[in-house]
């Protein structure tokens, strides 16, 4: 995998319009948390702004942790069965 763009979320972090920007870039949305994953797509099932906020964001109000842009694909959180779709 070649990547183009890292940011250390220790140093750069995306708050609650950033975030909201960023979702508004992408085709199809994935957000994990635990075992649960919810995916939206942006083009034709948009959700609202307080629902995605509460997937993108973690309890500090940044960005959570991994989140990972593949083409128009936003992943946030850890799902391996979501980085695997992703990635092939």
């Amino acid at each position: 995998m070649n990547v183009k763009n890292q940011i250390d979320a220790r140093k750069v972090s995306y708050e609650g319009a950033e975030a909201l920007k960023l979702a508004g870039e992408m085709s199809k949305i994935v957000i994990a948390r635990g075992k649960k994953v919810v995916s939206y797509d942006m083009i034709t099932d948009r959700p609202g702004r307080e629902v995605l906020l509460k997937g993108l964001l973690g309890p500090g109000g940044k960005l959570r942790a991994p989140t990972i842009r593949v083409g128009t694909t936003l992943i946030v959180g850890f799902s391996e069965t979501a980085y695997g779709a992703a990635l092939t």
